[in-house]
């Protein structure tokens, strides 16, 4: 007999905003958690963790909520259609939200340039790199998705946005030469834009304060300091004052490893004239 295979991962995002009507309802009907659990037979937690999108709704626990708040089906059928993949993970979302919005960003990279950066065809090739690949279908859309987060560089008040990039990068041969040389010069016209900030940490430097890998720092509209790590196994958003203290004692470091604005752009200026 063969194996059963695991249900396919819900869309966490999709999750988040079911867990969000559930919890609406719940208030229109005048119920804490304690007394939805209680009607429902779950406890507490449980009925937090759905209503935050971190524990899936089961189609049974739906329909015995739907009854309780009279939701008319409306739980059911949003576990019943709920989408199967998702575009970006639930972190990488919140952190796009954050991004569209945020007044300040600086973001230390070590093995690509930031999405914020790069060109469509860069874009695409680095896209095409991961393991396991993605289907053909979709990486036009995902390709579209990143170009598109650069519109809030040319918004009326865009961001103060600073960056600090490993040289190596500069000479990733991703996509093929054609690409690069695009994709530098892209990277030049960058530099000029009166928002951003470049820095380039040389290879050649004796110190680095960004060996345990790529970040990025953000401060929202109401002053709020996150910061976002992405790595091989996931992404982590960090919320923790001391957390977030250390991140931008570590990226204040680095800037002062790396070359200053000036000098990055007369490296840029003699590697596009190599090319």
């Amino acid at each position: 007999m063969s194996a059963k295979k695991p249900p396919r991962p819900k869309n966490q995002t999709s999750m988040k905003m079911l867990g969000k009507q559930l919890g609406t309802a719940r208030r229109v009907a005048g119920l804490t958690q304690t007394e939805l659990g209680l009607r429902v037979g779950l406890d507490e937690q449980t009925v937090a963790s759905i209503e935050q999108g971190r524990r899936a709704l089961k189609p049974d626990v739906a329909a015995r909520m739907d009854e309780v708040l009279d939701t008319k089906g409306m739980l059911v059928a949003g576990v019943a259609n709920l989408p199967e993949v998702d575009q970006f993970p639930m972190w990488a979302e919140l952190y796009m939200e954050h991004e569209r919005e945020a007044i300040a960003l600086s973001s230390y990279a070590n093995q690509v340039l930031p999405g914020l950066l790069q060109t469509r065809a860069y874009a695409e090739a680095v896209l095409r790199e991961r393991v396991p690949a993605y289907d053909e279908d979709e990486i036009g859309p995902k390709t579209a998705a990143r170009v598109e987060r650069q519109d809030i560089l040319r918004r009326r008040n865009p961001p103060t946005v600073s960056f600090v990039v490993w040289e190596p990068v500069l000479h990733l041969a991703v996509g093929g030469p054609e690409i690069g040389v695009e994709q530098l010069r892209h990277l030049r016209t960058c530099l000029e834009m009166p928002c951003i900030s470049v820095q380039f940490l040389p290879l050649a430097s004796p110190s680095h304060a960004g060996l345990n890998g790529p970040f990025v720092l953000l401060e929202t509209p109401d002053h709020q300091h996150l910061a976002y790590i992405e790595g091989q196994r996931g992404s982590q958003w960090v919320s923790d004052a001391d957390e977030v203290s250390r991140l931008a004692r570590k990226y204040a470091m680095l800037r002062a490893q790396a070359l200053s604005p000036q000098e990055s752009k007369g490296l840029l200026d003699r590697l596009l004239g190599e090319k």
